[in-house]
């Protein structure tokens, strides 16, 4: 079977539109964290919006691969979330069930992809999938510590450090200015359990 005239075909074209969409609303996250003064959310998040970039970099250039020559359109009909407002705490809840969402999504597609014959592609959703669930415990960490007020506070005494200077000091709640560069409290940087999952990672040009 030819490319192009698979479902796999179209579900990279899909596959590519959601990580360009969910780059931008995470873009917004971005923006609204660093807005409220959360230096290093915001830096994480920005991590993620160019590891989403990178996601759809890669699926742009399985479908430059088909066999045409010129791809004018590519028909599409697929739905895309638009509930995040302007709430950063929400925000990070929603963007969890989002990436929770487009795992499975690409779970569907990697079999597509194996069935119809092209297993470097269903190889490649399934290398993307891994990604999206460790971004999706990235966000869901995010909320639960800004829901529960333990970004800055923790049950026991941990070794909290600047980012922006590498000042570090051991106690169960972080300062709220850097006592070395006066950064304020944002540029801490978090303390997060989230965990990349192990997976086979194919390389892709």
């Amino acid at each position: 079977m030819k490319l192009k005239e698979s479902q796999t075909y179209l579900n990279l074209a899909r596959a590519y539109a959601g990580e360009c969409q969910a780059r931008t609303r995470y873009e917004f996250i971005e923006y609204g964290a660093r807005y409220n003064g959360y230096k290093n959310i915001a830096d994480i998040i920005d991590e993620i919006i160019y590891q989403e970039f990178n996601h759809a970099r890669m699926f742009y250039t399985f479908i430059q691969k088909s066999e045409e020559k010129q791809i004018d359109n590519i028909e599409v009909s697929a739905g895309f979330p638009f509930r995040e407002k302007w709430d950063l705490q929400e925000n990070l809840r929603l963007a969890s069930l989002d990436e929770e969402k487009e795992s499975g999504i690409y779970d569907e597609f990697a079999k597509t992809a194996e069935t119809e014959g092209f297993p470097e592609i269903a190889q490649l959703f399934l290398d993307v999938k891994a990604v999206e669930e460790y971004h999706r415990q990235i966000f869901l960490e995010l909320y639960t510590q800004m829901k529960d007020k333990t970004l800055y506070k923790k049950d026991n005494p941990v070794t909290w450090i600047c980012a922006d200077c590498g000042y570090m000091a051991t106690s169960e709640e972080a300062w709220d200015e850097c006592p070395l560069c006066k950064a304020k409290q944002g540029s801490i940087k978090l303390i997060l359990k989230a965990k990349m999952l192990n997976t086979k990672i194919e390389k892709c040009n």
